[in-house]
């Protein structure tokens, strides 16, 4: 077979290619394709010795078993010429026209990629950018034939190279194959991968194979005379033919338990006819003579598969009582199944026939393009539906290069920053300028596909500017620029906190180191529900908590009891401005707002005395309180209370995707939302949100313009 492949010359492309396009001017472009390829390749070799010009006539004459059409003849031969000689694309488009001019740019754009396998994400994030980068499917099926032939002489490599181009081929082109449905390559990539990585495994099953092929024959003959003479009685023109399964098909049913002589398609038969209708009656037939096995039959005709695979599988007991499994389908169905997305050029057609049939290949492309791979790699149906939204509905991906050559995807409008973030946290945090295409560009520069870029970093890492938030266009860059400076407020915070309280410390001559390590100071940790030390200085460095406050814990000794023998006014008096809420009898007592109603000034309000922890504040209609009788007391808010509070609402809709609006509404109305999250999933979302609001009549303006929006059912607050 390899002298063969050698041997190829273009008079025997030319007449393949004539046995289904024989227009003179088509066969005339692929003519001068091949002499341009020539005379830019003349003189160099291939690894083997070969001329180099073999191998764009191989990939050219494997292209025509999927028929391709001639400008896609011509990339083919043309592929390497940018990339390994002095032709230019302009020089390309000049001779050749911007069609095939960009078929070869794209075939030259994908063999710069630097593919490896090391992990599922980047495998997979691999398959999603060779098919981003391509704007024509063309270049696909181009870089397909182009690695067949490779693998077909890949005895010539080292046995490293070898496994690596095997893996490469493996897990990130034919898993492409498979999408595009390009059948013709894809089974013999696989079987060609296994060879050079399982070898002691290829190797058994083919020997397996060749010690069964006669009696197999045997058996494959004598059913498909069977089948053929029963639907020559019932006058159905048909043509059926015998199947094997490809031997990376076999090794994969094998590696999931099952034994060789068990694989019921190893025996099989295929059955061409002209309609759907006739599909069915042959199926008809066939089970009216031989019994079918059951949850065998699989119907992909009334659901095709993804990549748009049609066809009737059943498997009988046949001949002898063997397994044979028989695939049905209609000539139109199989062209569809084994060149895939290739099968919908039309290329006896002319004028609008053909543009009709390009743009119906370029829609399917485009959802290929964006939903290879996603289904699998999604944990969650929800998962899968909004990568489909963000990838296949917007289709705005860029693909942009590092200076060795590496492709990274990012969203249209992203800047070097955030080329940077998605390199690595570290670069983006010490990113001082960019470089793109050898130009120097501001950092909010917008990257366009293609560009070449280089970042230059500072030594000394300065961090992030906090400006970079008004132009980064990526999530991880936005979530890595705040958490920066989260982080430095923190230890910022902590640093303080640990001042104030230590200066508080000396003012009641409290012994710092034994105050710390204390009991009494563990009992103030659990009583403010804080982990460690470290936090209560955050909580009190952020003004959450004064240093006196925490002194007075200390100090407090028994409170309950101190409260009930204090309340005996029956008048609020006056507040000094330290707390919110006034209690009945004295001003000055540790209040708690409660977690389950989180009441807001305007709201009515009763306090509940706690053991050891003050008083909780409720709204007055919280069914946590509203069947106690016991340790009551009146409370009421500070005539002008000086900050914002935190409540809950929750938001019933009609659709999805309405947290744009809701946190618009939020913002308009000047509303802090401190967490939004979704409770239920189905074709309709309930929200939950927690805001910060300065009192009801803020509140209730929000909610009245929540529940104005066209979506929303209804909108309560919660008591938990």
């Amino acid at each position: 077979m390899d002298e063969k492949q050698r041997s190829i010359t273009i008079n025997d492309v030319i007449n393949k290619f004539k046995l289904y396009d024989d227009d003179i001017d088509h066969i005339d472009l692929i003519n001068r394709a091949y002499d341009y390829a020539f005379k830019k390749h003349f003189g160099q070799k291939r690894i083997s010795g070969d001329d180099y010009i073999t191998h764009p006539l191989n990939v050219a004459m494997i292209l025509t078993d999927i028929n391709a059409d001639c400008y896609c003849m011509a990339a083919a031969l043309l592929h390497d010429t940018i990339e390994d000689s002095d032709s230019t694309k302009e020089e390309i488009a000049e001779l050749f026209g911007d069609e095939i001019a960009n078929l070869v740019d794209g075939v030259t754009k994908i063999n710069r990629l630097h593919f490896s396998s090391s992990s599922e994400q980047m495998v997979a994030n691999q398959r999603k950018i060779l098919v981003g980068l391509s704007e024509d499917v063309r270049v696909i099926i181009i870089k397909l034939a182009d690695r067949l032939h490779n693998m077909r002489t890949l005895y010539v490599m080292t046995e490293e190279r070898q496994k690596k181009k095997a893996r490469e081929t493996l897990e990130i082109l034919t898993p492409v194959a498979h999408r595009l449905g390009i059948n013709k390559l894809k089974s013999e990539l696989e079987d060609l991968s296994l060879r050079y990585l399982k070898p002691d495994a290829y190797f058994d099953i083919v020997e397996r194979l060749n010690t069964k092929k006669t009696e197999m024959d045997e058996d494959v003959g004598k059913m498909l005379n069977e089948v053929s003479t029963l639907l020559n009685e019932h006058n159905i023109n048909h043509e059926i033919k015998g199947r094997s399964k490809s031997i990376y098909s076999i090794y994969n049913k094998m590696s999931k338990g099952k034994k060789f002589n068990d694989i019921y398609d190893i025996l099989a038969l295929r059955v061409l006819v002209e309609t759907e209708q006739e599909c069915y009656l042959v199926l008809g037939l066939i089970h009216s003579k031989y019994k079918p096995v059951p949850h065998r039959f699989k119907d992909y005709i009334a659901m095709p598969k993804t990549n748009l695979y049609q066809s009737l599988h059943t498997t009988v007991f046949g001949v002898d009582g063997k397994l044979f499994e028989i695939q049905i389908r209609t000539y139109e169905m199989n062209r569809v199944a084994e060149y895939g997305i290739a099968s919908h050029w039309s290329y006896k057609e002319h004028g609008s026939g053909v543009r009709a049939s390009k743009d119906s290949m370029e829609q399917k492309l485009q959802i290929f393009r964006s939903i290879i791979e996603l289904n699998e790699d999604s944990n969650t149906p929800e998962e899968f539906i909004n990568s489909i939204k963000q990838d296949v509905l917007t289709n705005e991906s860029i693909f942009v290069y590092t200076p060795k050559g590496d492709v990274i995807e990012l969203p249209v409008g992203a800047t070097p920053v955030d080329f940077a973030y998605k390199v690595h946290t570290e670069v983006g945090n010490a990113i001082v300028g960019a470089i793109v295409n050898d130009n120097i560009v501001p950092l909010d520069y917008q990257l366009k596909t293609g560009d070449i870029i280089k970042v230059n970093t500072s030594k000394v890492s300065r961090g992030p500017n906090k400006d970079w938030l008004n132009f980064v266009k990526t999530s991880q860059a936005r979530n890595k620029i705040r958490s920066y400076f989260s982080k430095l407020e923190k230890d910022d915070s902590l640093s303080r906190g640990q001042e104030l309280l230590a200066n508080e410390f000396r003012k009641n001559d409290m012994p710092i180191n034994d105050t710390l390590n204390s009991k009494d100071m563990e009992g103030v940790l659990e009583e403010l529900k804080l982990d460690s030390l470290n936090e209560l200085y955050i909580e009190i460095g952020k003004g959450k908590y004064t240093a006196q406050s925490i002194i007075r814990m200390f100090n407090k000794g028994n409170e309950e009891e101190d409260i009930a023998t204090r309340i005996n006014e029956t008048q609020f008096k006056q507040g000094s401005g330290k707390n919110d809420i006034l209690v009945d009898g004295f001003s000055d007592i540790k209040v708690n707002l409660s977690g389950c109603c989180k009441p807001i000034p305007g709201d009515h309000i009763i306090g509940y005395i706690t053991k050891g922890s003050g008083i909780t504040v409720h709204r007055s209609n919280c069914r946590n309180i509203i069947d106690v009788e016991e340790r009551l007391i009146n409370v009421r808010w500070d005539e002008n209370p000086g900050k914002k509070y935190f409540t809950d609402l929750i938001i019933h809709t009609n659709t999805s995707d309405n947290l744009l609006d809701i946190i618009t509404k939020a913002s308009l109305n000047n509303i802090i939302i401190d967490s939004i999250s979704t409770i239920n999933k189905s074709e309709y979302k309930v929200y939950s949100l927690t805001v910060l609001v300065e009192n009801t009549e803020k509140l209730n303006k929000f909610i009245d313009s929540l529940a104005n929006l066209s979506f929303t059912l209804s909108v309560d607050r919660m008591i938990r």
